[in-house]
């Protein structure tokens, strides 16, 4: 239920297949973000039609609306946004120890005040598994401590260590969830929906196993990024693996030397993940350096204030020069909005502050990213992918597109 078929490299860049309950993952692949259930501002059929394969959820922002026990109530994560195919849920981590000034860490877990309504929450790598399993993703990710990118090696070993210490927790209590379901093991299981004694129909509840994938951290420091994957590796065996705490301040340099220095010692048989990385460069340059999957809302962020990703770099599509354009926002691209609305026209959304701008701009985002996997796949299968992508990435930044 949960394999990952490597089927060719060209250097540090791989092609592969994931295998999940909800369905495969071809890799490299981006994962578009739904905070709140929703890839913003899109519908699940708008965001199947970009081809994504798999979306996220955040477990923090679900806790606090609706809830687990809602979406758990109806059906799963799956049911609750219709999105048919393979889901993973972060753990909330990397939102909590943003809350500055309205959290509290301990080694049990992290007290925090809602953004929303002020109350008090506590969140510890035991709940973290608990919420993720009521959400039902096909993909839980371990609770972990995230310090910022220039962090000292001090604080950045405290960090390491306490997420190493919370993944003992998280991998006993998903076992734990696992056994009182009756079934671990098994390919498939339903667990037990709620008011069991109702006459009405019960509501759809998961009906597929979860994984659980660790997360290493230790900032920018190479030494304690080795430790976290060794000690990581020595609590598994794992299904995938995380890499975390990076794109959170530091230059892109030294995110790209950090995963130099992990791509020969992470396991060759499992998926990786980078979190939170999702720029187009980015794209390319973790490809190259041994990534399968990334995630980040930078496509529909971008794509609400305006900003269209080119193969040549970005474009204001509020920009006066787009003004009665008749060319496609990008000719090479097969998305609903290049192969039916001219620049003019979507500039014009924007000028009347009308809402299909927001969306046809972010589906373009979403499709750009999805197809520059796709693209990256292919060319690492027919072994010209260094070639393509050193051309590729030349291109992108001689178009201004250099992000810090």
């Amino acid at each position: 239920m949960f394999t990952f078929e490597l089927q060719r490299t060209q250097g540090a860049a791989r092609a592969g297949v994931l295998t999940l309950p909800h369905g495969k993952v071809e890799t490299p692949a981006f994962m578009p973000v739904g905070t709140h259930a929703v890839v913003r501002g899109l519908s699940a059929n708008d965001v199947r039609a970009t081809a994504a394969q798999i979306i996220l959820g955040n477990t923090y922002h679900l806790h606090l609306r609706p809830g687990e026990d809602v979406i758990h109530e109806m059906g799963g994560l799956h049911r609750f946004t219709t999105w048919d195919r393979p889901m993973l849920t972060d753990s909330g981590g990397f939102q909590v120890f943003s809350l500055q000034g309205l959290r509290r860490i301990s080694e049990y877990g992290v007290e925090f005040q809602s953004h929303i309504d002020g109350t008090s929450r506590t969140l510890s790598p035991e709940r973290a598994m608990e919420i993720q399993w009521k959400l039902g993703a096909d993909v839980a990710m371990a609770f972990d401590h995230v310090v910022p990118g220039q962090s000292s090696p001090e604080a950045a070993c405290e960090g390491m260590e306490r997420t190493l210490r919370w993944l003992d927790r998280c991998k006993e209590r998903h076992a734990e969830l696992q056994r009182g379901s009756g079934v671990a093991g098994q390919q498939q299981y339903t667990v037990s929906c709620p008011n069991p004694e109702s006459t009405a129909p019960p509501p759809r509840c998961p009906a597929a196993p979860q994984t659980l994938w660790p997360i290493l951290q230790g900032g920018i420091h190479a030494e304690l990024r080795m430790r976290s994957l060794e000690g990581t590796l020595e609590r598994g065996p794992w299904t995938g693996i995380a890499i975390g705490g990076l794109s959170v301040g530091e230059p892109k340099p030294v995110m790209h030397r950090i995963l130099e220095h992990l791509e020969p010692e992470l396991p060759r048989e499992i998926p990786r993940y980078l979190m939170g990385v999702g720029f187009p460069a980015d794209l390319l340059e973790g490809i190259a350096r041994g990534v399968d999957l990334f995630d980040c809302v930078a496509a529909t962020r971008n794509g609400r204030h305006g900003t269209a990703w080119l193969p040549s770099g970005r474009v204001n599509v509020k920009s006066a020069a787009l003004k009665g354009s008749v060319e496609a926002l990008d000719p090479s691209c097969d998305c609903e909005t290049c192969t039916t609305y001219p620049r003019g026209y979507l500039r014009h959304l924007f000028v009347v502050e009308d809402m299909l701008g927001l969306r046809l701009i972010s589906i373009h985002n979403i499709r750009f990213l999805v197809r520059l996997g796709e693209q990256a796949r292919t060319h690492i299968l027919d072994g010209t992918f260094d070639g393509w992508s050193r051309s590729w990435l030349s291109r992108h930044y001689a178009g201004g597109s250099r992000e810090t």
